[in-house]
């Protein structure tokens, strides 16, 4: 999570939403779907399903992970997130149609 980018804020909000809720995203590529890996249990849960789509946010295209019709508890989020390095995304956390998070993904490299 990313809050406050560039202050004590920031890494302090981070490091307690990892170490409480959300450890990060399980990717099934063959269901076009993933799991959200949370509490400190590595619990995986809150199934969004995965695919390309133009952004809410400039239009342009993005990966949508859409949570409407597979979660009952955040039917109404919508997160995108754009590859802005090897193996590092930067994600946008919708509420309807309000932005109100950003959000980091770094995937581990292969054989990690």
């Amino acid at each position: 999570m990313l809050v406050a980018r560039g202050t004590e804020l920031s890494e302090v909000a981070a490091k307690l939403v990892h170490y409480v809720a959300w450890q990060g995203k399980v990717f099934d590529p063959d269901k076009g779907e993933l799991r959200n890996e949370v509490t400190p249990l590595g619990i995986t849960a809150v199934r969004a399903k995965v695919a390309k789509g133009a952004s809410w946010f400039d239009g342009r295209e993005c990966i949508v992970l859409d949570y409407s019709h597979t979660s009952l508890i955040a039917h109404w989020i919508r997160d995108e997130i754009r590859r802005i390095s090897p193996r590092l995304y930067l994600g946008f956390v919708y509420w309807d149609r309000d932005r109100v998070l950003n959000f980091a993904l770094r995937f581990p490299t292969a054989g990690s």
